[in-house]
This record gives structure tokens, sequence and C-alpha cells, in this order.
């Protein structure tokens, strides 16, 4: 099963007329991470960024200038996204921005059951709070330290790690199957609700035992008595 944890960085808070600046995704195969990321910068326009963005972020409309527009850097981002799943920690934040972008050129956008929103998985398993990104690694003993701006890529690797956590930590691939009505729910998977399927062998392994041996095993029982523990299990044929 593919995920991707991704984030946004915008020019404002407003997707209706505000840009999306940055992207930043992170591919998790079965819940652990490939190796495979995106990153992109995005030139908005005649869109500039708000002070207030700007001090989140530290984007500056001068570092924009040359940047591809978002149209140019679409089909990379669809490409990489797939059919994968959409993971982003307020998602509906997320979403409404590159949904916005997708509408200005004429894309369909990504429906609510491609979309998972870890805010509200946070929000399930921890409801007295606080569930912000930078709570959530100090609740996971996840170092962010390093994170003194935001940054699309920076979070997505900090969220995946937090996601990871949430659904179960390192267990959730042990060589266990995990049914498909789990892994299909959408906004409401919730490894909690996983059911778990033992994996079985599809043939028995061969007999080890060779008839000597066997011979001296029974012959070693006979030799105990009744009183043996052996007796009270008898001989396997």
């Amino acid at each position: 099963m593919r995920e991707i944890i991704f984030d946004t960085e915008t020019t404002g808070l407003d997707s209706r007329s505000d840009r999306v600046i940055e992207i930043g995704g992170i591919e998790l195969f079965n819940h652990f991470p490939t190796g495979r990321t995106i990153h992109l910068f995005v030139n908005p326009g005649d869109r500039k960024v708000h002070p207030d963005a700007l001090a989140v972020h530290g984007i500056t409309d001068e570092f924009l200038k040359d940047k591809p527009p978002f149209a140019d850097v679409v089909e990379e981002i669809l490409e990489f996204f797939g059919d994968a799943k959409w993971i982003a920690h307020n998602a509906t934040f997320d979403m409404g921005f590159v949904n916005a972008e997708f509408a200005r050129i004429g894309l369909p956008p990504i429906l609510p059951e491609s979309v998972i929103d870890t805010l509200a998985l946070a929000r399930r398993k921890h409801p007295m709070g606080p569930n912000s990104l930078d709570a959530l690694c100090r609740r996971y003993g996840i170092d962010n330290s390093h994170r003194t701006k935001h940054g699309a890529l920076l979070d997505s690797e900090l969220l995946a790690e937090v996601y990871i956590e949430m659904i179960g930590g390192r267990q959730t691939a042990l060589g266990l199957g995990v049914s498909a009505s789990s892994s299909q729910a959408g906004n409401n998977y919730d490894a909690d609700d996983a059911v778990v399927i033992a994996l079985t062998r599809p043939r028995p392994l061969p007999e080890r035992l060779t008839e000597d041996e066997r011979g001296a095993h029974e012959a070693l029982i006979a030799k105990l008595g009744a009183k043996g523990i052996w007796s009270k299990y008898g001989t396997q044929n």
C-alpha cells in the first residue's frame, strides 16, 4: 500500500486568492519510508507572500522569482502521488490549496476518500491534545529541534515519523497481513481497527525425523515406563 505524507507552504491563508509556493512529500510503502521524495518550489505569479506567512516559512518573493509556475510542475506532482493516499496534518488546509491550484488549470480535485488527515487521527487518539505537529513530536519522542522554520519537506519527514507511531509504530509491518477493509478506509482508517491475519504455510514442512530416530525415541519412552511424562502424550505417527 502506497501513501504519500506531504505538506505545503503558501503565500497566505486564503486558498481562493493565495497560492502554493512549496510542496514536499515522502513516499511510504506498507507504512515504511521508501526513500523516494518530492520537493518543489513554485512561483505564485503576481501573488506576494504575506508577512505573517513569511514569518512562518521564511520563503521570500525574491527567492520565488525564478521558480516554475504550478502548471509546469503539476505533472511531476501527479506522477509522484499516483494512486497513493494523500496524507497531511490538517489536510483540509493543504488540500484546499492543492485543489484550488488544480481548478485554476482545469484539473479535477483530489476526492476526500483519497485523503487522510493526521490531525483528525491525532484528535481521536489524544482527545485532550495538544495535537500540533510539534506537540506530537514531543509526545512520541521525535527530535524536531532542527525545525526553526516550517518547510514542506522537513515537515513531511517529521509527520511521516509521527504517522507511523500513531498507527502502531514499527510493529505495523512485522510480516502479518492487514485486512483490505482497514487499508481502504480513507479518513476513517485507524490501525487500532485493523484485522490482523496470521499467515499460514501453503503446505506442511517435510518430516525431518528418520525412521531410525523415530524408533529410538519410541524405545526410550518404553524404558521410562507408565510414569514417564512422554507416555501421557503418546507417540506421533
